[in-house]
């Protein structure tokens, strides 16, 4: 190659740099402007945060706070599995975030986990949080819960139009099917300073001088599926989280980024998509869980919790609800066990390259004419992740249920076995205490559950009245 020949190359890839910038400037997620903390009064007054934890944070060393969130975002044009085209931008917004972070830096473990909250029934709700928001302050997380829909903020509006009138994610209403979600999301991922970031001069930090050593997203139910169009789609082009835990929903999603993605399913969750596995990959994992509900009783408490408190009740009277299914709802199968440990693996995937550990799915009897599970005499499912209160069953635990209630489906199913099927079972309590250790012991080798939940599975099996 001529000399005159290499200059012609290097001064055509610089032209084409050139000509290319604008357009990699166009598809970077606008920054955001961040007001706060927003002035809060205790509940039950309205001039307080909506959806505010019920899980106790001061006395463990947390602060709550909420801020205000604005700017301008795109909208984007999309096919299956392909990187998006910005269709527009400029599209001006105001939505809001809540943090839950240590106080004390020596009490933060260096990882934040921005939520995706979730709108299901118009609410807004940061499900993800009530499942595991013990775990994380347990172990010094830092949250950010991100409300990203309209139907979240017109709840918000309803409840204090004073404090949340201001809020919108619609672009006056010009802007459908929340297509500034996916910048909105990633605009609060990039404000939270990384290790060796700071904050610019008149900004402010929503962390409290806490940083980043990575950044994970999650998601439940109809916030995972925006989450699996999130990584397909948006995120590819300006990659903002290290991890996402795509949690109960969602459909087959790219493994060909960096990014370590976590898929963890209910039983609740399988049967659409258990046809049509997704293989686990360098960077994909997807875990299933038997017995479990997509919404659950510990769901449902941490729920009522929320209600309470904002109604300035006491959080003692929490009960779930009766939604008036054809079976007994709310699988008692502790779901929150299993994705507390996915979550540690998380970390340890994104921090030091360790894999998670693989896991069996859910059997399958039959596909044709429809979909149907394995299930034991009982009449719980085979496979899966196989918890000890699943394994050494007292009841029918499942993640189906029909109803009038159009949730139904959701909320699976608890029928507690008869005392003679139980004595038949175990007619003595040191053998049923023994088979729970066993299964226990198994499940905390092989990295589904964490320690402090073993403990605590064995403790009620040695205070119950099985076999005695």
């Amino acid at each position: 190659m001529t000399a005159t020949t290499r200059a012609s190359k290097k001064t055509f890839a610089i032209s084409l740099a050139i000509w290319l910038l604008p357009f990699m400037l166009f598809a970077a997620v606008p920054d955001a402007t961040i007001n706060g903390p927003i002035a809060t009064e205790p509940h039950p007054s309205l001039n307080s945060i909506y959806g505010a934890s019920a899980i106790e944070l001061w006395d463990r060393g947390y602060v709550e706070e909420e801020y205000f969130i604005e700017g301008t975002a795109n909208r984007y044009s999309a096919t299956e599995m392909k990187n998006a085209e910005i269709v527009d931008r400029g599209h001006p917004y105001r939505s809001r975030l809540i943090v839950r972070r240590p106080v004390s830096a020596q009490d933060f473990n260096g990882v934040v986990v921005v939520e995706w909250i979730n709108v299901t029934g118009g609410n807004d709700n940061d499900i993800d949080w009530w499942q595991v928001g013990d775990h994380l302050v347990r172990n010094g997380y830092a949250y950010v819960g991100v409300s990203a829909q309209q139907d979240g903020l017109g709840r918000l509006r309803d409840w204090n139009p004073d404090r949340y009138g201001s809020l919108d994610l619609t672009d006056n209403g010009t802007v459908t099917r929340d297509a500034l979600s996916y910048d909105v999301f990633s605009a609060v991922g990039k404000a939270i300073n990384r290790s060796g970031e700071s904050t610019r001069s008149g900004e402010v930090d929503i962390m409290g001088g806490l940083k980043a050593e990575m950044i994970l997203a999650t998601g439940h139910s109809q916030s995972a599926g925006r989450l699996a169009s999130y990584l397909n789609n948006i995120h590819p082009l300006e990659p903002v989280y290290d991890g996402v835990m795509v949690h109960g929903g969602g459909g087959r999603i790219r493994d060909d980024q960096s990014t370590r993605i976590f898929k963890i399913m209910a039983e609740t969750d399988m049967p659409r998509r258990a046809a049509t596995p997704q293989p686990d990959t360098e960077t994909f994992r997807q875990w299933e869980v038997a017995g479990t509900s997509h919404v659950d009783i510990l769901f449902e408490l941490e729920w009522s919790k929320v209600r309470l408190q904002r109604d300035g009740l006491a959080l003692s009277a929490a009960a779930a609800r009766d939604p008036g299914c054809q079976l007994p709802a709310h699988s008692r199968v502790p779901f929150r066990d299993v994705m507390n440990a996915a979550f540690e693996h998380l970390v340890a995937w994104v921090r030091d390259d360790v894999a998670p550990p693989t896991a069996d799915p859910l059997q399958v009897a039959r596909m044709l004419p429809e979909l149907a599970f394995a299930r034991d005499e009982y009449g719980n499912v085979l496979g899966g992740i196989r918890l000890a209160e699943h394994v050494v069953a007292t009841a029918r635990n499942t993640g189906m249920n029909t109803g009038d209630s159009r949730f139904c489906f959701l909320y699976g199913s608890h029928q507690p076995f008869g005392q003679a099927t139980l004595t038949a079972l175990y007619p003595n309590h040191d053998d049923y205490v023994e088979a729970v250790k066993a299964v226990v012991d198994q499940n905390l080798a092989d990295g589904y559950i964490l320690p402090y939940a073993a403990e605590l599975t064995i403790r009620r099996a040695e205070s119950a009245n099985i076999g005695r």
